[in-house]
């Protein structure tokens, strides 16, 4: 019989690749689509380039955010001693 730890830490690993890969997106698609023009034509937010403000402060402001949404309502406390498992 399969350990539950073992599906469990599997399910959690894939939930943390897949916010690596949210995380990737919204810093990639701000930086690089907001940030590719002419840096004359540039806006600003609160002094940065639009494009910093988004990828770098208010993405990493709404990682933080889900990333405490995630471990609180879809990780599990899984005990490590092979007794407490079964």
């Amino acid at each position: 019989m399969e350990d539950k730890r073992f599906k469990i830490a599997n399910r959690e690993a894939l939930i943390g690749v897949g916010l690596v890969m949210i995380n990737f997106a919204i810093w990639f698609g701000f930086a690089y689509g907001l940030g590719s023009g002419d840096p004359a034509n540039y806006t600003y937010v609160l002094g940065f380039p639009a494009w910093f403000f988004y990828s770098c402060i208010a993405g990493t402001i709404f990682m933080i955010v889900l990333l405490w949404f995630v471990l609180t309502f879809f990780f599990k406390d899984v005990p490590f001693d092979e007794e407490d498992a079964q």
